[in-house]
This record gives structure tokens, C-alpha cells and sequence, in this order.
């Protein structure tokens, strides 16, 4: 799934406003600037379009872990290496860390994006990758995790696919 479309959908469903995106950046010591920010909130076709780089995903998904469970002691935000790629798995994982998302609230979530999803098979998505039984998140399966999280932030939206 491209970041962008993932950042977009995350911010609309937690009604993160540029400023508090500015913050959540900040909080993973990653000053974002405004007019970059706006490039990355753009879609494919929109002239100002700029291709939201993995790094930047990972820090403001960082910065969300921050803003709602506090920064460990010693811990340091994730920097990715240049071509070091951020999966689904760990969007996703990040996303539950920041959230404090048990299982069952992950499978009401794809609930209410009509997903039908077992525990066992959710288990799998947060697996090690070299374990047998992990499996790997499609873009389709992310994709709808982002819609049920609108419907539960924001249940009085009529949400838009964006």
C-alpha cells in the first residue's frame, strides 16, 4: 500500500490536523515542514504530489507511539537506512502499539469494515518472519483495517474512500 495513502487514512481516522502531524513528528525528532507535509497529503494525480519516503511513515508512526503511551527511557525512534523498506506487518503492529489494540479489538475493527478475520490468523500478521506460520499483510487486508478504524473514530462521518 503506498505510505501516503496510509498517512492520509491514519490522519483522517484519528482527526490529526497539520499541526498535531507537525507535533507527532516532532515527538520522534523529525521536524517536518509544512509544505512537505501538504506533498505528501496529496494524492497520485494532484499536481504537489511527493512520494511519502518509508523513514518518514515509521517516524510519524513513532511519534504516534510517543503521543499516546510516552517514550521509553532509552528508546529512540526507528530510523530507516536508506532502501531499508517498512512492510504492512509493521505498520500494522505500529498502529496496535499506538492504539493499545488487543486482538479482539483488532478483529471488531474488521468487523466494521465487513472483514472476517480469526485470531489465528491475526496472530500470524505479528509473527516473527522467519517463523513458520507468519504471514505476510496485504495491502487489501491494511486497507480495510484503516476503514474499520475510521468507522470507530469516527462513526458520524460518512466515510469517503480516499
Amino acid at each position: 500500500m503506498i505510505h501516503n495513502d496510509v498517512l492520509r487514512r491514519l490522519r483522517y481516522a484519528l482527526t490529526i490536523n497539520d499541526t498535531a502531524a507537525i507535533a507527532i513528528f516532532k515527538l520522534a525528532d523529525y521536524d517536518m515542514e509544512l509544505e512537505y507535509l501538504h506533498g505528501i497529503m496529496k494524492k497520485e494525480d494532484e499536481p504537489g504530489f511527493v512520494q511519502c519516503r518509508d523513514k518518514v511513515l515509521s517516524l510519524f508512526l513513532d511519534g504516534l507511539i510517543y503521543k499516546n503511551r510516552g517514550k521509553q527511557e532509552g528508546r529512540e525512534p526507528t530510523v530507516l537506512e536508506p532502501g531499508e523498506k517498512l512492510s504492512n506487518n509493521e505498520i500494522l503492529k505500529k498502529i496496535r502499539i499506538a492504539l493499545t489494540l488487543q486482538e479482539q479489538d483488532i478483529i471488531n475493527i474488521m468487523q466494521l469494515a465487513n472483514f472476517k478475520l480469526g485470531k489465528s490468523e491475526l496472530s500470524a500478521l505479528f509473527r516473527n518472519p522467519q517463523h513458520r506460520n507468519y504471514k505476510e499483510c496485504g495491502d487489501q487486508f491494511l486497507r480495510n483495517f484503516l476503514q474499520g478504524l475510521t468507522k470507530k473514530y469516527r462513526p458520524a462521518d460518512h466515510w469517503q474512500p480516499q
